[in-house]
C-alpha cells in the first residue's frame, strides 16, 4: 500500500461514517418533528434546534473558560472563544502531521501512529488547563500577601472621610500602577456592589480567591457592615493580624529549612569526603595487590 493509498482510505471511511451519521440524524429529527406535530413528546425537531443547543453548550462552557482565564491572572476576556477551537486546531494538526510525515519522522506502524497521536492529544487537552491551575494558584497567593496594603490603603481612605464603596471605586482606579491583580478585584468588587450591594459582591470575591486571608477578610467587612462598627479599627486591625500570620508563615518555613537542607548536606557533601578520605587507602591496597 503507497502512502496516498494508506491516506486516502481512511479519508473515506472518516467521509462515510460521517455521512451516514449525518443521514441517521436528519431521519431521527423528522421523526421527532413528527411526534410534536402530532402532539406526542418529542426533542430535537430540526438541525437548527440541534446547532442552537450545541451553540448554548458552547456558551456555558466559554463562560468557565473565561473565568478560569480571569483566576489565572488572562484579564483579557477576547481570548476565552478561541481556547477550545485552538485546542481542536493543534488535535488535527497533530494528526495530519503524523498520518502524512509518516516517512520522515520514522512512524510507519500504525499503533505507533495512534499512540502518538493519542498521546499528544492528552498534552493538548491536559496541559493548558493544568498550566492556568498553577497561574490561579499562585495569583491567589500574590493577591493574599498584598492585601494587607489593600486593608491600609482603605483605611486611610475611610479616615479621610471616604465611604467604604467610594474607597473600593477610588482604589480600584489608583491600584493599577500598583498591582494589575488587585486592580482588577478592586474594580470588579466595585462593579458587582453597584449591581448586587457590597455583602453580595464580597461573598463572590471570597469565592473567586479561595485564601484565609481573603475569607478572613470578606467576614470582618461583612460583619462591620451588618453592625456598623468602626471599620477603619477593624481594617488596621485585620491589616496587623494578616501581617503577623505571614510573618508566623515565614519563620515556619524558616525552622523547616534546617531539616530540608539535611538530605542535600549528607548526598552533596558528606558522602563526598567520605570518599576523599577512603579513596588513597582503597587505592594504595589496590596497588600492593
Amino acid at each position: 500500500m503507497s502512502g496516498m493509498d494508506a491516506f486516502f482510505i481512511p479519508l473515506l471511511i472518516s467521509l462515510t461514517v460521517a455521512t451516514a451519521f449525518v443521514l441517521r440524524l436528519n431521519r431521527y429529527f423528522i421523526s421527532q418533528f413528527n411526534r410534536g406535530w402530532l402532539g406526542l413528546p418529542h426533542t430535537i425537531t430540526s438541525w437548527k434546534r440541534f446547532f442552537g443547543l450545541f451553540e448554548y453548550k458552547i456558551n456555558y462552557r466559554r463562560k468557565d473558560i473565561e473565568q478560569s482565564l480571569i483566576q489565572a491572572g488572562i484579564y483579557n476576556s477576547r481570548l476565552a472563544p478561541y481556547y477550545l477551537p485552538a485546542k481542536l486546531l493543534l488535535t488535527s494538526l497533530l494528526a495530519s502531521v503524523v498520518l502524512i510525515s509518516e516517512t520522515h519522522l520514522g512512524i510507519e506502524r500504525w499503533e505507533v501512529q495512534i499512540a502518538t497521536v493519542l498521546s499528544g492529544v492528552v498534552v493538548i487537552i491536559i496541559l493548558p488547563d493544568i498550566v492556568l491551575q498553577l497561574m490561579a494558584r499562585r495569583r491567589t497567593r500574590r493577591i493574599s500577601r498584598q492585601l494587607p496594603y489593600l486593608l491600609d490603603l482603605m483605611a486611610t481612605c475611610v479616615q479621610t472621610g471616604m465611604t467604604i464603596e467610594s474607597s473600593v471605586a477610588y482604589l480600584g482606579k489608583e491600584l493599577e500602577t500598583f498591582d494589575k491583580d488587585l486592580a482588577f478585584i478592586v474594580s470588579q468588587l466595585d462593579t458587582r456592589a453597584r449591581v448586587i450591594g457590597m455583602n453580595n459582591a464580597l461573598d463572590e470575591l471570597q469565592q473567586q480567591i479561595p485564601s484565609n486571608a481573603m475569607r478572613s477578610f470578606v467576614y470582618t467587612l461583612s460583619q462591620s457592615l451588618q453592625y456598623g462598627s468602626s471599620i477603619f479599627d477593624v481594617l488596621i486591625r485585620l491589616s496587623g493580624n494578616l501581617r503577623d500570620i505571614d510573618m508566623l508563615e515565614l519563620e515556619e518555613k524558616a525552622g523547616k529549612l534546617s531539616a530540608r537542607m539535611s538530605v542535600p548536606l549528607a548526598l552533596f557533601i558528606m558522602f563526598p569526603i567520605v570518599i576523599l578520605i577512603i579513596a588513597p587507602s582503597i587505592m594504595r591496597v589496590l596497588s600492593d595487590g
